[in-house]
Parts: C-alpha cells; sequence; structure tokens
C-alpha cells in the first residue's frame, strides 16, 4: 500500500487478535508501530524481517491518564503520529433485563468511551502536527456489523458499536477541514481469542453453526482480513476516503439467504 512506510501508528489492542494482526500488517509495510493493550506482552508481532519499527506500551482505553501517556510515549518515540488504530474492544451483552449496570458499564466504557478518548488525543496531537503532503494524520476505528444491524442479545455491544459508527462520521467531518481522515471497519465474526471464547461457552454450538452459515463465503473471518482493510484507511491509497464504515464481513450483511442458492445448485462446488 502507498504512504505507510515510514509513517508512525499507535494501535490499541495490540497483544491479540485484530489489533495484533494491525500493527503486524503495517509493520510489513513499513510503519513505525506503537502497539498497546491492557495486557502486557514482548512479542513482536510479524516477522522479525519486517522493515518497521515496533515498540510497545500498557493502556487502558477507558483511562484517559493512560490514554494521554500512550500518546505522548508515541511522540517521544517517532516525534509525531500520523495514523491511530483503535482496535481495543470486549464482548458482552445479553437480553436487556438480564444485563446489569456494571456489565453494561464495561462493555461500553472499553468500546465506545475508550474509542472516545484515543480519537481524543491521536486528534489533539494531529491538529498539533504540520502538515505532510497535505494530510496531519488518520484515524481508524473499529466498530461491527453489530453497529450496522441487530444481533439477538447484542444490547450492550451493538449499542457500543453502534456508536463508534456514528461517532466516526461526526469526527470525519469535523477534521476534514485540518487534513485528517477518520474512517471505520465494521468486520464480521473474526475468529480471534475473544470470538473463540464465545463460541466455546456451552450452548452455543448451534448459534456458531448459523452465524458461519450467514456468512455467504461460509467460514469466519481472519485478523489479518480485518488488518489489511484498517492498512487500507490509513494508507495514501485511501486519500480520499473520509467518513467511511468499511464493512468487511464476507457477505453477512448482504442480505438472507433462506436456503435458495441451495435449490438454484450455487451453494457449493
Amino acid at each position: 500500500m502507498r504512504g505507510l512506510a515510514g509513517k508512525n501508528v499507535v494501535v490499541t489492542g495490540a497483544a491479540s487478535g485484530i489489533g495484533r494482526s494491525t500493527a503486524a500488517r503495517l509493520l510489513e509495510e513499513g510503519a513505525r508501530v506503537l502497539g498497546a493493550d491492557i495486557t502486557p506482552t514482548s512479542d513482536r508481532p510479524g516477522s522479525a524481517g519486517d522493515e518497521g519499527t515496533y515498540a510497545f506500551t500498557t493502556v487502558d482505553v477507558s483511562d484517559e491518564d493512560s490514554v494521554k501517556a500512550m500518546m505522548a510515549e508515541g511522540v517521544r518515540l517517532f516525534g509525531r503520529i500520523d495514523g491511530a488504530v483503535n482496535a481495543a474492544g470486549v464482548a458482552g451483552g445479553g437480553a436487556v433485563h438480564m444485563v446489569d449496570v456494571a456489565e453494561w458499564h464495561r462493555v461500553v466504557d472499553v468500546n465506545l468511551f475508550g474509542t472516545y478518548l484515543v480519537a481524543k488525543h491521536a486528534l489533539t496531537q494531529m491538529l498539533e502536527q504540520d502538515l505532510v503532503d497535505g494530510a496531519r494524520g488518520a484515524v481508524v476505528t473499529i466498530a461491527s456489523i453489530e453497529g450496522i444491524e441487530g444481533t439477538a442479545g447484542g444490547s450492550a455491544y451493538s449499542a457500543s458499536k453502534g456508536g463508534v459508527v456514528i461517532l466516526t462520521k461526526n469526527m470525519a467531518i469535523d477534521y476534514a477541514g485540518m487534513g485528517i481522515r477518520v474512517n471505520t471497519v465494521c468486520p464480521g465474526f473474526i475468529d480471534t481469542p475473544m470470538t473463540s471464547n464465545i463460541f466455546g461457552m456451552v450452548g452455543m454450538e448451534t448459534p456458531r453453526h448459523e452465524i458461519i452459515k450467514e456468512h455467504k463465503l461460509g467460514r469466519f473471518g481472519q485478523p489479518e482480513e480485518i488488518a489489511a482493510a484498517a492498512c487500507f484507511l490509513l494508507s495514501s491509497d485511501a486519500s480520499f476516503i473520509t467518513g467511511h464504515s468499511l464493512i468487511v464481513d464476507g457477505g453477512y450483511t448482504a442480505g438472507r439467504d433462506h436456503g435458495v442458492t441451495e435449490m438454484l445448485g450455487l451453494s457449493g462446488p
């Protein structure tokens, strides 16, 4: 991708899943990356042969002082912040009458409030920077298809990701004139440790089967596929894209099938 080599990017949620894969892809593209997560790790994502430079710091995205310190560390290391990807997130939900207040706040505080805090301090830094090739930076948030359409039992998670989608659009409007683009990626169900924990629960065998079936490509996505989309939105190849919700879901939201493709002989080789 054009325009990522030598860029300085902060990636949250970098210890696993989508965040780790995004950090790895950025390093492969030659970027300098500050990975951050609430879970400490000393492992470098990606290949040792990747051209980019990597550092790691701990962060609690729901704590403003922690997020502010993370961004300050990025500036200390690299001098400026060209991109930020907020991939930190947690799962949780249930039917509303079954969700206690503490659980609601846990999910929304990380997924939505955390996205706000990371964006706030990334944008604050970017606004202080000089334009480079007409741009001060780019922010990519990670929402979900559950922020686009409802899912049974989604409640807190769906609400948090729907908030991320509209927050991203608002930020795109507010900062476009300052040379900052803001976009979001809306993944389908992705094969990550978080997803494995959910579908590994007793009784989730049937929902897992049905959800895979709703992905028209017949599988869960891989973290690397979401990382590729996030890196594209950071890159100069996406220089005319802002305020966009990029759905990467294997056809999950394309519409319902209801067994018609099987009837037409189109359901497999």
